[in-house]
This record gives C-alpha cells, sequence and structure tokens, in this order.
C-alpha cells in the first residue's frame, strides 16, 4: 500500500536517464498513459497528441509512459521510442522513459495509481494505454480501458479544467 498521497510524491525516469518530478505538473490536469509503439493500439497517439492540442493552454498535460510488458509491444530504446514517436505522430507531449506496470518491477507511481483507481477484476494493467486521469491536486480521478479512445475523455477533461 502507498503511502503517497497525490501524484506530486513521485518522479518518473525521462527518455534520457534524468528523473521527472511529478511535482513540476502540480496545478495542471494529468492525463498518464502506458503506451507501446508495435500495439494495435498505438494509433491512440493521434487522439492523445489531439487532447493536449486543444487542452494544454487550459492546463492538461499528457504524459506517455512506454512499456515493453505486454507481448514485447514496445522493444525499442528509449531514444528510438522517441523518434518513432516524432516521426510517426509528432508528439509534442512527454514521452517519458521506459517502465514497468506491473510485476515485482511495478513502478511505484504505478503502485499509486492502480491502488487509487483499481481494474474491474484486480488493479494490473490490462494492456497498453491504459489511462489514468489526475485533477489539478494531484488526486486519481478515473481510470480508463485500453480501448477508451482519447476523444472520449473529453467530457472528464473539461470538468477538471
Amino acid at each position: 500500500m502507498s503511502q503517497a498521497q497525490n501524484i506530486y510524491e513521485f518522479s518518473v525516469p525521462t527518455s534520457t536517464g534524468d528523473e521527472q518530478a511529478l511535482s513540476d505538473y502540480r496545478g495542471k490536469v494529468v492525463l498518464i498513459v502506458n503506451t507501446a509503439s508495435k500495439c494495435g493500439f498505438t494509433p491512440q497517439y493521434e487522439g492523445l497528441q489531439a487532447l493536449h492540442d486543444t487542452y494544454a493552454e487550459r492546463g492538461l498535460v499528457v504524459i506517455a509512459l512506454p512499456c515493453n510488458q505486454f507481448r514485447g509491444q514496445e522493444p525499442g530504446t528509449n531514444a528510438e521510442v522517441q523518434e518513432f514517436c516524432q516521426m510517426n505522430y509528432g508528439l509534442s507531449f512527454p514521452v517519458m522513459g521506459k517502465i514497468e506496470v506491473n510485476g515485482k518491477g511495478r513502478h511505484p507511481l504505478y503502485s499509486y495509481l492502480t491502488e487509487k483507481a483499481g481494474g474491474l477484476f484486480n488493479n494490473n494493467i490490462k494492456w497498453n494505454f491504459t489511462k489514468f486521469l489526475v485533477d489539478r491536486n494531484g488526486e486519481v480521478v478515473d481510470r480508463f480501458a485500453t480501448i477508451t479512445k482519447p476523444a472520449d475523455l473529453t467530457k472528464a477533461i473539461e470538468k477538471l479544467l
């Protein structure tokens, strides 16, 4: 069980190996998504970029956290992930370094997120592109399944903005 009060108590690896403190996003609405470049849901990057384009000025931050735990669908290095995201989707929101979202190597942020917004049968992340929506106070508001398209999050995002 995490003792954390909000996401601001965590940091995540950047694509260059540094740490990004989530406290830097204090006061923002944050959408955290575990991603993969070789997944059937990878085209959701387009929708995530559209959310960023629409709402960034009002305070939304989309954070992609690449993960290779689902059938090896994010096999590249952090640099290769960045290149893929830029060449194919022109992403302008943060794509961080690769992490694990399940198991013994689960990143502490994901322990917190899944504790606060569990899944249908258990708290594990079921697949790539699971989305967590976090309010301006750093508290998890909702969890959305892989199949939920980014465009379907607009009402929930607007309510928090």
